[in-house]
Formats: structure tokens, sequence, C-alpha cells
């Protein structure tokens, strides 16, 4: 599908000729098949030749492809069909996708409108990442094998003082008073980045962590809307730095929480075929034609790939599906993104037995 997706987003037009029809579970094929006859007649009024011409070989081209079925499948149907000017490549697609279309949608226009589909493909499950200290913060995603900071900003919170009697009361209240405002500053920023997911059912779980003992105190206050707290795994972590290396530190201390998601796997993965490389034990392999031979063989227990479109990487990844291996697809936002990039030509698997 991403590979579809990517095909897809590629083919622009200089008019509105590229159709994209998106058919929900239940919605009868005649009255699809009217639509676009109507559509067609409605065409023949477009002045220029070419874009005439163009859109009607779109909209036939999709009838002729929905008089064949008699019924919708039970996740809807996707029909791209369209010209690309740049190369006067003509193709139509139909399939049913992985999860049910949502809403039916028909339109000409000068790129094929693909957002759906991204949306099914997008990772469904996010933890939300939280690390607070006393004039400190920094909010983030989980997502895949993607972390993302989305903001870090710091606050102005003083020391105590020591000056004695009435006026160190009186500092240290307005100490507090600054120290509160923050947090909920930081309860405001959490709410609004993390409870759109939340509407959306896709978040999973929040994470917290920090250095000292402001956690525990934005934590147990009333800062955060009472869905996010419901949402916050245990235990809080002691996590020394902010930013983004703080984010991985956090996620790295609760994977014990995470076990199923990506990053996670992904990260234990790597470290395997560390310890492998370091045994020089043989279950390690790398080399894009090596790779297609184990994967032949069905040797390869796991591959790790990195995300290079329209590459042999990506083919590859393709294929080791196909042959059953589990798959992860990274980038740079993974720390050994680079090292599996430079030093092993994009690709390194796990072997379920010695081949050589």
């Amino acid at each position: 599908m991403k590979v579809l997706i990517r095909e897809l987003k590629k083919w622009s037009a200089p008019a509105t000729v590229l159709l994209s029809l998106y058919i929900p579970p239940g919605r009868p094929i005649p009255d699809v098949l009217n639509l676009l006859r109507q559509e067609a007649s409605i065409a023949q009024n477009i002045k220029l030749k070419r874009t005439r011409d163009a859109v009607t070989s779109a909209i036939q081209s999709a009838i002729d492809r929905l008089t064949q079925i008699n019924k919708v499948p039970d996740n809807g149907l996707v029909l791209f069909c369209g010209e690309n000017f740049d190369t006067n490549e003509f193709k139509c697609f139909m399939f049913s996708p992985p999860e049910k279309v949502p809403i039916f949608f028909y339109r000409t226009d000068k790129s094929f409108h693909t957002e759906f589909l991204e949306d099914m493909i997008e990772e469904s499950d996010v933890y939300g990442l939280i690390i607070v200290e006393r004039d400190y913060a920094t909010i983030g995603i989980l997502k895949g094998t993607r972390i993302q900071v989305l903001e870090e900003f710091e606050g102005f919170v003083p020391g105590k003082h020591m000056m004695g009697g009435q006026s160190q009361r009186r500092i240290d209240r307005i100490i507090e008073e600054m120290y509160a405002n923050f947090l909920k500053e930081v309860g405001e920023k959490v709410n609004a980045f993390f409870i759109p997911f939340v509407e959306n059912k896709k978040m999973k779980g929040i994470l917290i962590g920090g250095p000292g003992y402001a956690k525990k105190d934005f934590y147990e206050g009333d800062y955060m809307d009472y869905r996010l707290k419901k949402l916050v795994l245990q235990p809080l972590f002691d996590v020394p730095d902010q930013g983004d290396a703080g984010l991985k530190e956090l996620v790295m201390k609760a994977q014990d929480l995470l076990k199923n998601q990506k990053y996670i796997q992904v990260e234990n993965l790597l470290e395997e075929i560390k310890y492998h490389l370091a045994k020089d034990d043989g279950l390690v392999i790398y080399g894009i034609s090596d790779i297609r031979k184990a994967l032949q063989m069905g040797a390869i227990d796991s591959l790790v790939v990195y995300d290079e479109p329209g590459s042999e990487l990506e083919k590859l990844a393709q294929e080791a599906e196909n042959y059953g291996a589990k798959v992860y697809v990274i980038g740079d936002e993974l720390p050994d993104g680079e090292w599996v990039k430079k030093t092993f030509g994009g690709a390194i698997g796990k072997l379920r037995y010695k081949i050589y």
C-alpha cells in the first residue's frame, strides 16, 4: 500500500483529469455506475479536446472495471484512473483496501486523492511522551518506529531563597505559585497535543518522566485532562535529559510496558544483530544479493531495511514480506538508521540458522 501511494503521488496533470473514487461497503454498484455515466455526459462539455478526452477515458475505465463486479467487497473499493501528462502513460487501479472505506468520495483533480488511504496505513497506536522538571518540559509522541518532539520549552521558576522570617515565607509562596503555573502550562500544552489522538482512539498510553519530583507533582496534580490521566502508564520514570535524547531514554526505560511496540521491537532486534556480529556466529546476513538467496531458502527470520523509496531496498522489503520474514522499515529517526544504511548498504537481517 505504501508503494502504491508513493506511485500515485508522483502523478500530476495541468487540468482536473485524474479520477479518484472511494466506495464504502454496502453501496450498490448500479448507483455508482449511474453517477459515473452522468459525469461522462457532463465531461463532453469540456472545451479543450485533450482535457475532455483524458477525463472521458478515466471515467470510462472506471465504468469498465465496475461493470465486472456484482458487489462492493466488505472493506469497500478504491479506484484511481487517469493519464500522466508528463509521460503520456495511462493507468487505472481498482482494489479493496486493508481497512473499510469510511465515505463515498468521487473527484477528478490535478492529482490523485490518496489521503484516505494514508490514514489507513498510518500507525494507529500512539504513545504520548512527557518529560517534566521544575522549569523545563518536553512533549512528544511515539508512533511506529518514530519518536517526534512536539514541543520543548522552558519556564522561569527561581530556586529557593534563604532570607528568613515573613519575607522568606512570602517569597516561597511566590516561587511555588510560579512552579504551579509552569505545571499548568505543561498540562495545557499536553491537552492540546494529546486530546485529538484520544478522540480519534489512537492514544494507547502516556509515559511521564523527569529528573526529580516535578513528574510526580505533575501527575498527581489537576493539570491534565481526566481522559489523559487515565492513560498514564506506571511507574513514572527517572529521566535526566530533555529533548529528543530524553524522549528516547524514556521509551527505552519503559520497554517492558511497550513490548509489542515497533520502536522497541526494532531496537531490540538491532541489539541482537550487534550481539551476533560481535560473536561472528554466522547468524547475521547483509548485502542485497546474499539476502535474496537467504530469503529463497526460507532462512531469514527478521530483516531491517532502510526506507529509500523507489530503490532496490524497497523491492527487497516487499520480497521479504512475501517470503514471510518479519520486516522493519526504518529511517534516520532511529539512532541506528544511518548505521544500517552506511555500513550494510541499507539492509541487515537475522537468520534462523547458519547457511554458510
